[in-house]
């Protein structure tokens, strides 16, 4: 049975969504603001995140950007915000999907149901599979990425942009075959690969390139 934490401050609401998520046969777990949402996930695991934005103390952006640094959990932000421009930059920052409020209880259970299919789907297609480029090595069996057996942490985004990438060197790779692959969804905005790239390129800055912009089509591994 899927688990799944509930950041949301409004007692109300938490209740009425752990009653609609233990009716449709998942477990759940309330935090009532992020810091204590940041507490839970220390010590529990779960398989999604449903984080609202409105939140006392730490927001939920900050939360967001907390969670992606320290854990690989996709996350589904909830906001009265209905605007483009902030659903884009949630998806920007790490964010797994979006569902505006008021919410209908139907379409807040399909699109769980939605991001958890992806999560497994690509959690299942080669976890045998270990991939080396240059001194950088991805183990997806144990979703391990090493640069000279030193540990790099990657957002979820992250390494699964670097394990399309990885698992084949020699492909350009356009922006919208990244956003359709790692994301599922139909593509809509470049930038939103544009800024996960560039998060995982800094990280695996180790006196190598490893990823190549070709320009005007997309990325690929950097040839030797």
């Amino acid at each position: 049975m899927n688990k799944i934490l509930i950041v949301e401050d409004d007692p109300e609401i938490n209740k009425m969504v752990q009653t609609l998520l233990r009716k449709n046969k998942y477990e759940s777990a309330a935090a009532f603001s992020g810091t204590e949402a940041l507490l839970l996930l220390e010590k529990e695991s779960f398989d999604l995140i449903l984080l609202d934005l409105m939140l006392p103390g730490l927001s939920g952006e900050e939360i967001l950007a907390k969670i992606n640094q320290q854990f690989q959990i996709p996350i589904i932000c909830v906001s009265a915000k209905g605007d483009l421009d902030t659903k884009l930059g949630l998806i920007r920052d790490g964010a797994d999907d979006y569902i505006t409020k008021p919410f209908n209880n139907e379409e807040l259970i399909v699109r769980i149901g939605a991001v958890l299919r992806r999560i497994n789907k690509s959690s299942t297609i080669d976890k045998t599979s270990v991939f080396q480029f240059k001194d950088l090595v991805l183990d997806s069996r144990n979703h391990i990425v090493t640069i000279n057996d030193k540990p790099i942490e990657l957002t979820m985004k992250e390494y699964s942009i670097l394990e399309l990438l990885i698992s084949n060197p020699r492909k350009v790779f356009t922006k919208q075959n990244i956003f359709e692959s790692v994301w599922s969804e139909k593509y809509i905005d470049e930038r939103v690969v544009t800024v996960h790239v560039s998060n995982l390129r800094n990280k695996l800055k180790h006196g190598e390139t490893y990823i190549k912009t070709v320009w005007g089509i997309g990325y690929k591994m950097q040839d030797s």
